[in-house]
Protein backbone atom coordinates (compact mmCIF):
# COMPACT_ATOMS: atom_id res chain seq x y z
CA UNK A 1 0.00 0.00 0.00
CA UNK A 2 1.59 3.30 -1.27
CA UNK A 3 -0.02 5.63 1.26
CA UNK A 4 -2.89 6.02 3.72
CA UNK A 5 -5.97 6.75 0.42
CA UNK A 6 -5.04 3.43 -0.33
CA UNK A 7 -6.04 2.13 3.30
CA UNK A 8 -9.04 1.23 3.55
CA UNK A 9 -9.19 -1.18 7.07
CA UNK A 10 -6.11 -1.98 9.65
CA UNK A 11 -5.96 -5.42 10.57
CA UNK A 12 -5.67 -5.37 14.77
CA UNK A 13 -3.61 -8.35 16.55
CA UNK A 14 -5.62 -11.10 18.07
CA UNK A 15 -5.32 -12.56 21.49
CA UNK A 16 -5.39 -16.59 19.98
CA UNK A 17 -5.37 -18.41 16.66
CA UNK A 18 -7.31 -21.50 17.70
CA UNK A 19 -10.91 -21.01 17.57
CA UNK A 20 -11.25 -22.49 21.55
CA UNK A 21 -8.91 -19.89 22.79
CA UNK A 22 -10.92 -16.97 20.71
CA UNK A 23 -14.04 -18.32 22.34
CA UNK A 24 -12.46 -18.57 25.80
CA UNK A 25 -11.41 -14.66 25.25
CA UNK A 26 -14.76 -13.39 23.68
CA UNK A 27 -16.57 -14.77 27.19
CA UNK A 28 -13.61 -13.54 29.43
CA UNK A 29 -13.66 -9.57 27.65
CA UNK A 30 -17.59 -9.77 28.27
CA UNK A 31 -17.78 -10.97 31.79
CA UNK A 32 -14.83 -8.19 32.27
CA UNK A 33 -17.12 -5.69 30.48
CA UNK A 34 -20.58 -6.40 32.35
CA UNK A 35 -19.02 -5.89 35.90
CA UNK A 36 -17.71 -3.02 34.30
CA UNK A 37 -21.03 -2.18 32.81
CA UNK A 38 -23.05 -2.90 36.08
CA UNK A 39 -20.20 -1.51 38.85
CA UNK A 40 -19.97 1.75 37.00
CA UNK A 41 -23.90 1.74 36.04
CA UNK A 42 -24.22 1.39 39.73
CA UNK A 43 -22.47 3.86 40.98
CA UNK A 44 -24.00 6.61 38.58
CA UNK A 45 -27.80 5.45 39.50
CA UNK A 46 -26.96 5.30 43.26
CA UNK A 47 -24.57 9.16 43.14
CA UNK A 48 -28.03 10.41 41.01
CA UNK A 49 -31.13 8.89 43.24
CA UNK A 50 -29.73 9.78 45.90
CA UNK A 51 -30.01 13.36 47.94
CA UNK A 52 -26.86 12.65 50.54
CA UNK A 53 -24.34 12.14 47.99
CA UNK A 54 -24.95 15.05 45.76
CA UNK A 55 -21.89 16.90 47.02
CA UNK A 56 -18.25 17.78 44.97
CA UNK A 57 -16.47 14.29 45.95
CA UNK A 58 -19.46 12.62 44.33
CA UNK A 59 -20.28 14.66 41.54
CA UNK A 60 -16.36 13.98 40.42
CA UNK A 61 -16.95 10.24 41.24
CA UNK A 62 -20.37 10.14 38.91
CA UNK A 63 -18.10 11.85 36.12
CA UNK A 64 -15.23 9.37 36.23
CA UNK A 65 -17.86 6.34 36.26
CA UNK A 66 -19.03 8.09 32.80
CA UNK A 67 -15.52 7.92 31.86
CA UNK A 68 -14.99 4.76 32.71
CA UNK A 69 -17.86 3.40 30.68
CA UNK A 70 -16.97 5.56 28.00
CA UNK A 71 -13.64 4.07 27.78
CA UNK A 72 -14.46 0.52 28.18
CA UNK A 73 -16.84 0.41 25.39
CA UNK A 74 -14.50 1.96 22.73
CA UNK A 75 -11.97 -1.17 22.72
CA UNK A 76 -14.01 -4.14 24.12
CA UNK A 77 -17.02 -4.21 22.25
CA UNK A 78 -14.92 -4.37 19.17
CA UNK A 79 -12.05 -6.89 20.94
CA UNK A 80 -15.41 -9.14 21.80
CA UNK A 81 -16.75 -9.30 18.15
CA UNK A 82 -13.20 -9.96 16.32
CA UNK A 83 -13.16 -12.74 19.42
CA UNK A 84 -16.55 -14.58 18.34
CA UNK A 85 -16.83 -13.95 14.65
CA UNK A 86 -12.64 -14.84 14.14
CA UNK A 87 -11.53 -12.09 12.22
CA UNK A 88 -9.16 -8.89 12.88
CA UNK A 89 -10.45 -6.47 10.39
CA UNK A 90 -11.43 -2.60 11.56
CA UNK A 91 -12.71 0.18 9.02
CA UNK A 92 -10.36 3.13 8.31
CA UNK A 93 -13.42 5.48 9.79
CA UNK A 94 -13.43 2.93 12.33
CA UNK A 95 -10.04 2.83 13.67
CA UNK A 96 -9.58 6.67 13.38
CA UNK A 97 -12.95 6.77 15.93
CA UNK A 98 -12.03 4.42 17.93
CA UNK A 99 -8.02 6.14 18.61
CA UNK A 100 -9.99 9.02 18.93
CA UNK A 101 -12.51 8.47 21.67
CA UNK A 102 -9.88 5.62 23.88
CA UNK A 103 -7.15 8.77 24.33
CA UNK A 104 -10.36 11.06 24.71
CA UNK A 105 -11.77 9.19 27.64
CA UNK A 106 -8.27 8.59 29.23
CA UNK A 107 -7.24 11.97 29.03
CA UNK A 108 -9.92 13.37 30.54
CA UNK A 109 -9.85 10.75 33.19
CA UNK A 110 -6.67 11.93 34.35
CA UNK A 111 -7.78 15.08 34.53
CA UNK A 112 -10.20 14.48 36.13
CA UNK A 113 -8.47 12.20 38.86
CA UNK A 114 -5.82 15.58 39.27
CA UNK A 115 -9.29 17.64 40.21
CA UNK A 116 -10.53 15.01 42.26
CA UNK A 117 -7.31 14.96 44.43
CA UNK A 118 -7.90 19.64 44.59
CA UNK A 119 -11.27 18.64 45.69
CA UNK A 120 -9.63 16.03 48.60
CA UNK A 121 -7.32 18.78 49.38
CA UNK A 122 -9.44 21.59 50.10
CA UNK A 123 -11.93 18.98 51.89
CA UNK A 124 -8.97 18.22 54.51
CA UNK A 125 -6.69 21.05 54.54
CA UNK A 126 -9.50 23.96 54.04
CA UNK A 127 -12.81 22.54 55.46
CA UNK A 128 -14.18 25.91 56.34
CA UNK A 129 -13.85 27.16 52.88
CA UNK A 130 -15.34 23.80 51.19
CA UNK A 131 -18.43 24.85 50.56
CA UNK A 132 -17.11 28.43 48.67
CA UNK A 133 -14.40 27.15 46.62
CA UNK A 134 -15.98 23.97 45.33
CA UNK A 135 -19.64 25.69 44.87
CA UNK A 136 -21.60 23.65 42.29
CA UNK A 137 -20.59 26.12 39.64
CA UNK A 138 -17.15 25.41 40.50
CA UNK A 139 -17.64 21.63 40.17
CA UNK A 140 -19.20 22.09 37.19
CA UNK A 141 -16.50 24.13 35.38
CA UNK A 142 -13.73 21.53 36.43
CA UNK A 143 -15.21 18.76 35.56
CA UNK A 144 -16.14 20.62 32.26
CA UNK A 145 -12.35 21.22 31.67
CA UNK A 146 -11.17 18.07 32.47
CA UNK A 147 -13.61 16.60 29.94
CA UNK A 148 -13.12 19.92 27.58
CA UNK A 149 -8.82 19.36 28.19
CA UNK A 150 -9.07 15.16 26.79
CA UNK A 151 -11.19 16.57 24.50
CA UNK A 152 -8.47 19.09 22.67
CA UNK A 153 -5.44 16.52 23.37
CA UNK A 154 -7.31 13.86 21.50
CA UNK A 155 -8.03 15.82 18.20
CA UNK A 156 -5.25 17.34 18.56
CA UNK A 157 -3.36 13.96 18.52
CA UNK A 158 -5.66 12.24 16.14
CA UNK A 159 -6.14 14.63 12.94
CA UNK A 160 -2.40 14.85 13.16
CA UNK A 161 -2.31 11.02 13.01
CA UNK A 162 -4.19 10.37 10.89
CA UNK A 163 -3.50 13.61 8.29
CA UNK A 164 0.17 11.42 7.40
CA UNK A 165 0.82 8.87 4.93
CA UNK A 166 0.70 5.96 5.77
CA UNK A 167 3.26 3.37 3.50
CA UNK A 168 4.02 0.33 6.14
CA UNK A 169 1.00 -1.55 5.83
CA UNK A 170 -2.15 -2.11 8.02
CA UNK A 171 -1.33 -4.05 10.36
CA UNK A 172 -1.89 -2.67 13.80
CA UNK A 173 0.50 -4.00 16.83
CA UNK A 174 -2.31 -4.00 19.14
CA UNK A 175 -6.00 -5.42 19.77
CA UNK A 176 -7.46 -1.78 19.28
CA UNK A 177 -6.35 1.32 17.45
CA UNK A 178 -3.82 2.69 19.42
CA UNK A 179 -2.17 6.23 17.70
CA UNK A 180 1.60 5.29 18.94
CA UNK A 181 0.95 2.22 16.34
CA UNK A 182 -0.59 3.76 14.27
CA UNK A 183 1.75 6.62 13.62
CA UNK A 184 4.74 3.54 13.44
CA UNK A 185 3.15 3.19 9.70
CA UNK A 186 3.93 6.59 8.87
CA UNK A 187 5.95 7.16 5.53
CA UNK A 188 8.70 8.75 6.83
CA UNK A 189 11.14 9.68 10.76
CA UNK A 190 9.55 13.42 10.44
CA UNK A 191 5.94 12.26 10.54
CA UNK A 192 6.87 10.19 13.38
CA UNK A 193 9.40 13.49 14.71
CA UNK A 194 5.97 15.76 14.82
CA UNK A 195 3.48 13.09 16.93
CA UNK A 196 6.45 13.03 19.18
CA UNK A 197 6.79 16.51 19.75
CA UNK A 198 3.13 16.78 20.30
CA UNK A 199 3.51 13.68 22.76
CA UNK A 200 6.20 15.49 24.68
CA UNK A 201 4.04 18.44 24.77
CA UNK A 202 0.87 15.98 26.38
CA UNK A 203 3.67 14.13 28.61
CA UNK A 204 4.74 17.31 30.34
CA UNK A 205 1.13 18.44 30.96
CA UNK A 206 0.72 15.02 32.18
CA UNK A 207 3.73 15.53 34.58
CA UNK A 208 2.08 18.72 35.45
CA UNK A 209 -0.98 16.69 36.58
CA UNK A 210 1.34 14.38 38.38
CA UNK A 211 3.17 16.60 40.62
CA UNK A 212 -0.05 18.44 41.34
CA UNK A 213 -1.37 15.48 42.35
CA UNK A 214 1.42 14.57 44.71
CA UNK A 215 1.91 18.04 46.21
CA UNK A 216 -1.82 18.18 47.46
CA UNK A 217 -1.57 14.43 48.98
CA UNK A 218 1.66 15.63 50.60
CA UNK A 219 -0.45 18.35 52.44
CA UNK A 220 -3.46 16.26 52.99
CA UNK A 221 -0.65 13.71 54.85
CA UNK A 222 0.53 16.74 56.94
CA UNK A 223 -2.87 17.55 57.82
CA UNK A 224 -4.13 14.45 58.62
CA UNK A 225 -1.13 13.99 61.19
CA UNK A 226 -1.64 17.20 62.83
CA UNK A 227 -5.38 15.94 64.19
CA UNK A 228 -5.27 14.90 67.79
CA UNK A 229 -7.60 11.97 67.78
CA UNK A 230 -7.12 9.00 66.25
CA UNK A 231 -10.41 8.56 65.35
CA UNK A 232 -10.16 11.93 63.34
CA UNK A 233 -6.83 10.75 61.21
CA UNK A 234 -8.67 7.50 60.46
CA UNK A 235 -11.65 9.21 59.16
CA UNK A 236 -9.94 11.92 57.26
CA UNK A 237 -7.42 9.63 55.76
CA UNK A 238 -10.21 7.01 54.80
CA UNK A 239 -11.67 9.32 52.22
CA UNK A 240 -8.60 9.62 50.41
CA UNK A 241 -7.64 6.10 50.29
CA UNK A 242 -9.83 5.45 47.13
CA UNK A 243 -9.15 8.20 44.83
CA UNK A 244 -5.15 7.35 45.97
CA UNK A 245 -5.56 3.38 44.95
CA UNK A 246 -7.37 4.68 41.79
CA UNK A 247 -4.68 7.28 40.92
CA UNK A 248 -1.98 4.37 41.61
CA UNK A 249 -3.88 1.72 39.62
CA UNK A 250 -4.30 4.27 36.54
CA UNK A 251 -0.61 5.63 36.51
CA UNK A 252 0.95 2.33 37.11
CA UNK A 253 -1.09 0.93 34.20
CA UNK A 254 -0.06 3.57 31.85
CA UNK A 255 3.54 3.85 32.69
CA UNK A 256 4.57 0.18 32.54
CA UNK A 257 2.34 0.05 29.16
CA UNK A 258 4.23 3.00 27.67
CA UNK A 259 7.73 3.11 29.17
CA UNK A 260 9.16 -0.37 29.56
CA UNK A 261 11.98 -1.00 27.86
CA UNK A 262 12.02 -1.78 24.30
CA UNK A 263 14.53 -5.34 24.93
CA UNK A 264 11.11 -6.82 27.24
CA UNK A 265 8.98 -5.77 24.42
CA UNK A 266 7.02 -8.75 22.59
CA UNK A 267 3.70 -9.14 20.77
CA UNK A 268 1.66 -11.19 23.96
CA UNK A 269 3.48 -8.92 26.77
CA UNK A 270 2.24 -5.82 24.73
CA UNK A 271 -1.29 -7.23 24.32
CA UNK A 272 -1.15 -8.17 28.25
CA UNK A 273 0.20 -4.32 29.50
CA UNK A 274 -2.39 -3.49 27.11
CA UNK A 275 -5.70 -4.56 29.08
CA UNK A 276 -4.30 -4.23 32.51
CA UNK A 277 -3.94 0.06 31.42
CA UNK A 278 -7.03 -0.02 29.09
CA UNK A 279 -9.88 -2.64 30.52
CA UNK A 280 -8.57 -3.43 34.18
CA UNK A 281 -8.99 0.61 35.67
CA UNK A 282 -12.35 0.83 34.33
CA UNK A 283 -13.53 -2.27 35.76
CA UNK A 284 -11.83 -2.16 39.23
CA UNK A 285 -12.83 1.40 39.79
CA UNK A 286 -15.89 1.02 41.30
CA UNK A 287 -14.95 -2.04 43.28
CA UNK A 288 -12.46 0.38 44.94
CA UNK A 289 -14.54 3.40 45.40
CA UNK A 290 -17.36 1.08 47.02
CA UNK A 291 -15.31 -1.19 49.27
CA UNK A 292 -14.08 1.57 52.09
CA UNK A 293 -16.78 4.19 51.71
CA UNK A 294 -19.56 3.49 53.54
CA UNK A 295 -22.14 6.48 52.48
CA UNK A 296 -21.45 4.67 49.16
CA UNK A 297 -22.31 1.61 49.86
CA UNK A 298 -25.25 2.31 51.71
CA UNK A 299 -26.77 4.23 48.88
CA UNK A 300 -25.59 0.93 46.85
CA UNK A 301 -27.55 -1.32 49.05
CA UNK A 302 -30.08 0.60 49.14
CA UNK A 303 -30.34 1.10 45.25
CA UNK A 304 -30.47 -2.49 45.46
CA UNK A 305 -32.58 -3.45 47.36
CA UNK A 306 -35.80 -1.17 45.57
CA UNK A 307 -34.68 -2.95 42.21
CA UNK A 308 -35.43 -6.61 43.34
CA UNK A 309 -38.80 -6.18 45.14
CA UNK A 310 -39.60 -5.01 41.34
CA UNK A 311 -38.56 -8.36 39.72
CA UNK A 312 -40.45 -10.39 42.18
Amino acid sequence: MSNSSSITEFLLLAFADTRELQLLTFWLFLGIYLAALLGNGLIITAIACDHRLHNPMYFFLLNLALLDLGCISTTVPKTMANSLWDIRAISYMGCAAQAFFFLFFISSEYSLLTVMAYDRYIAICKPLHYGTLLGSRACVHMAAAAWGGGFLNSLLHSANTFSVPLCHGNIVDQFFCELPQIIKLSCSDSDYLREAGHTVFSACLGFGCFVFIVLSYVEIFRAVLRIPSEQGRHKAFSTCLSHLAVVSLFLSTGIFAHLKPPSTSSPSLDLCVAVLYSVLPPAVNPLIYSMRNQELKDALKKLIQSIIPLQK
